[in-house]
């Protein structure tokens, strides 16, 4: 079993068919299968917590030997989901986080994350992930570990990534902006959790 350094997310992070492309030279490009691939959020508030899924539109790992060179995953944010809530109460949220208050979905429809760093972990088999994460048009560096797997031609990828969500102009609710919110606060930092699948047909 080989071990490779990827990144997911993101995020930030869901979904196509998988295939690679292998060159003379060793490299082979990896591209990510969405159907078996999981981007969740969790997003925390002073009285409690909410978590949800994004899909990706598509993405690539470039693979070079037994290294990453680089990778990218594109999000639709137009899927943003809500698991832990049902009915009026979950179409109410996530309307809200597709509004301008939140992520403004109807003017920037897709996250986007290019991981181009891939640092020994202090864990067996998991890395530091460096890359930019875009949401909103606003682009910012984010850092994250990663645990990657290739086995049998299957290359498998799960991490964490926490952000702060003020960065990329979502404001609505952050301490850091308005006061008096007393317990409709909502917490700065939020956390993407990036599953990800890719399945190698040599060619």
């Amino acid at each position: 079993m080989k071990k490779l350094s990827l990144v997911l997310l993101s995020v930030l992070f869901l979904s196509v068919g998988v295939m690679a492309k292998g060159v003379d030279d060793g490299k082979a490009v990896y591209k990510v299968d969405p159907i078996k691939s999981k981007v969740i959020w969790t997003g925390k508030k002073v009285t409690g917590e909410h978590t949800g899924t994004v899909l990706v539109d598509n993405g690539e790992v470039h693979v070079s030997g037994e290294s990453l060179e680089l990778a990218n995953i594109k999000m639709d944010m137009n899927s943003i989901a809500c698991t832990d809530l049902s009915g009026d109460m979950n179409q109410k949220l996530v309307g809200h986080l597709k509004s301008d208050d939140f992520f403004s979905v109807e003017n920037h429809p897709q996250a986007v994350f290019e991981a181009t760093g891939f640092k020994a972990g202090a864990a067996d088999g998991e890395y530091i992930v460096t890359g930019k994460l875009t949401i909103k048009g606003i682009t910012h560096e984010l850092s994250f570990p990663a645990t990657v797997e290739v086995n049998d031609g299957t290359v498998t990828a799960n991490g964490t990534a926490e952000i702060d969500r003020t960065k990329y102009d979502v404001k609505y609710g952050s301490g850091k902006f308005f006061s008096g919110l007393g317990d409709k606060m909502i917490y700065d930092d939020f956390e993407i959790e990036f599953n990800l699948v890719a399945t190698a047909e040599a060619i």
